[in-house]
C-alpha cells in the first residue's frame, strides 16, 4: 500500500512496511538500550531516569560531555571511556535530552577543574546545553560550550540556524578527550575543540531511509534508482536526488563539495568513512578506496583512516566522508589512545 504526501517542499512517496526490529516497546527503547550498554561495559554506568552514561571511575581532570537524540549508534555513549568522553547523554530518538539530564551528565563529569560540552549544531540542542550551562553555573561548575558545525551540504550563514554537524563529531571527540587526558585546563581544551571543529568538514549522502520504532514507517522513500547527496542523519532534505553511481564517482561528488569549502591541498589529514547503519563494511571500503585514491590526485596526505559505523541514522543506508586538517599538536592528540566501547587507538599510527 502507498500513498502520496508532501513534506518539506518534497514530494515523497510513503510504503506502509510492517516495521521488524528487535525490541520490547518503541517507547522504552532508549533506556533498554543504555541499560543494555552498562550491562556489557562494566567501566561505565547508567543513569536511569536521567538516560546519561558516564565513566564509573572519575578522573582528575577537565570533564567532557556529549550527547544529542539516540539513533545514532554508537554515537554519543559509545565513546564514553579514558581518552575520549566522561559522560553521554541521550534523548528521545532524534530529539534532544531535556536540560535536566545535560544538567545530570555535567554533574557526573565534574572533578573541580570544570567542564566542556561538545555538541552538534542544532537548534533543540544548542538551547538545552545552554540552559544546562547556565543551571550547572550557577551551582558552582565552569563550563564551556563548542559546537560542531562540518555538514558542507548546508549553509553557514547568519539566515538559517547554520550548518549542521554530522560525523565529524567523533573526530572532534577524539582529539578534545586526548586534550583533557593530558590534564589541560578548561580554557586551553576548549581552544582545541574550536581548532579541530574549524578544520573538520563532512559531505554525506542516502541511499534509503530508517524507521523511527514509534513511527513503523519510513520518513521518506527514494527510488530503485535513486540516492540522495547531502541528506541529514534524521532525514533532512539533501541538495540534490540522483541515479546511483559507481563509488568512484561519489566519491568525486562528496569531495568536491568539501574541497570547495575548505581547501585541504597539502595537508595532512584524518579521514574518517562512516556508514549510516545499513551500509555493508565491503562498500565502505570500496568508498574509502576511492576517496584515497582521489585525495592522492590532489596532494593531500592521510595520517590516519577510520572506517565503519561511528555515527549512524538507525538502519538508514548510506555513507559519509569526513577530513580533518591536522597540524602537529591535532595529529598526535588522534594518536593518542583512547578505551572506549566504540573506538580504541593505540600509540602508534595506524
Amino acid at each position: 500500500m502507498h500513498d502520496l504526501h508532501e513534506k518539506g517542499g518534497r514530494l515523497r512517496l510513503r510504503r506502509q512496511i510492517n516495521m521488524k526490529k528487535i525490541i520490547n516497546d518503541p517507547s522504552c527503547v532508549v533506556s533498554e538500550m543504555l541499560e543494555g550498554i552498562a550491562a556489557v561495559n562494566p567501566e561505565v554506568v547508567y543513569h536511569p531516569g536521567f538516560e546519561v552514561i558516564s565513566r564509573r571511575r572519575k578522573s582528575d581532570k577537565v570533564g567532557l560531555v556529549s550527547g544529542g537524540g539516540s539513533g545514532h549508534e554508537p554515537s554519543f555513549a559509545g565513546y564514553v571511556g579514558p581518552g575520549m568522553l566522561d559522560a553521554a547523554v541521550s534523548g528521545n530518538v532524534f530529539a534532544s535530552p531535556s536540560p535536566e539530564r545535560i544538567v545530570t551528565a555535567i554533574k557526573e563529569s565534574d572533578c573541580g577543574k570544570g567542564v566542556l560540552l561538545l555538541l552538534m549544531n542544532y537548534s533543540g540542542d544548542v538551547m538545552n546545553f545552554e540552559m544546562a550551562r547556565d543551571i550547572a553555573e550557577c551551582d558552582g561548575i565552569s563550563v564551556e560550550i563548542a559546537v560542531v558545525k562540518d555538514d558542507v551540504s548546508t549553509e553557514d550563514d547568519d539566515y538559517s540556524a547554520g550548518r549542521r554537524g554530522i560525523a565529524g563529531t567523533v573526530l572532534v571527540h577524539k582529539v578534545v578527550g586526548a586534550k583533557a587526558e593530558q590534564g589541560a585546563d578548561l580554557a586551553a581544551v576548549a581552544e582545541t575543540a574550536r581548532k579541530a571543529i574549524a578544520n573538520v568538514r563532512t559531505m554525506g549522502m542516502a541511499m534509503s531511509s530508517c524507521i523511527l520504532p514509534a513511527v513503523g514507517t519510513p520518513g521518506f522513500f527514494l527510488g530503485e534508482n535513486e540516492i540522495e547527496i547531502g541528506m541529514g542523519i534524521h532525514g533532512e532534505p539533501g541538495i540534490k536526488r540522483t541515479e546511483v553511481m559507481p563509488a568512484r564517482e561519489l566519491a568525486h561528488t562528496l569531495l568536491e563539495k568539501i574541497f570547495a569549502d575548505r581547501d585541504y591541498e597539502g595537508q595532512e589529514v584524518a579521514v574518517m568513512v562512516n556508514g549510516l547503519g545499513a551500509t555493508p563494511l565491503m562498500e565502505l571500503y570500496i568508498l574509502a578506496r576511492e576517496v584515497n585514491a582521489r585525495l592522492l590526485e590532489k596532494g593531500i596526505r592521510v595520517h590516519r583512516y577510520f572506517v565503519g559505523e561511528y555515527m549512524t541514522s538507525l538502519e538508514m543506508s548510506g555513507a559519509s566522508v569526513s577530513l580533518m586538517a591536522l597540524d602537529d599538536e591535532l595529529k598526535a592528540l588522534m594518536d593518542a589512545p583512547c578505551d572506549t566501547m566504540a573506538l580504541k587507538v593505540g600509540r602508534s599510527c595506524l
